[in-house]
């Protein structure tokens, strides 16, 4: 029996991509149901292969016992095209499918959104000094009035 192809969505972040898995059904049926392929194998392997314009390699085999799970690529280049794709093996069955290829660009900067928070941060951080050093002002510990002997008055 070939294994695979696995179902595979994958979402961009800021020089990094997450890549999530859902593991195909076993193609053994066990009283009419179809088991999953860890119900089958109880743990499998997964090949990740990466694909940008750099051209193709293959990331570290890693193993998996859950039907679905996610991974995060990192230390990939902003702005880029990347494409990934997932073939399965277990220890007793190396046939496998890989998934077809899916793509997305990674993230250039941090999302739009996130400048605006930043700079609405900013501000309530100048309000908050602004409004300390009034109250120290007016409290007398800034500026303090030279205050004359009684005599000089």
């Amino acid at each position: 029996a070939i294994l695979g192809p696995p179902e595979v969505n994958i979402t961009s972040c800021l020089n990094c991509i997450n890549v999530t898995i859902k593991l195909p059904t076993s193609h053994l049926r066990d009283k009419g149901k179809l088991p999953s392929l860890i119900d089958t194998y109880k743990e499998l392997d997964y090949e990740i292969t990466l694909k940008s314009q750099d051209g193709e390699h293959k990331r570290p085999r890693q193993k998996t016992t859950e039907e679905v799970f996610s991974t995060v690529i990192e230390e990939l280049y902003p702005s880029r095209n990347y494409c990934v794709s997932v073939a399965l093996t277990a220890s007793l069955n190396k046939h496998s499918a890989p998934s077809p290829w899916k793509c997305v660009s990674t993230d250039s900067e941090a999302r739009q959104g996130y400048h605006e928070v930043a700079m609405a941060g900013a501000v309530c951080v100048a309000l908050v000094i602004a409004g300390v050093l009034k109250c120290m002002h007016a409290a007398g510990f800034i500026f303090q009035k030279i205050s004359l002997p009684q005599t000089l008055v």
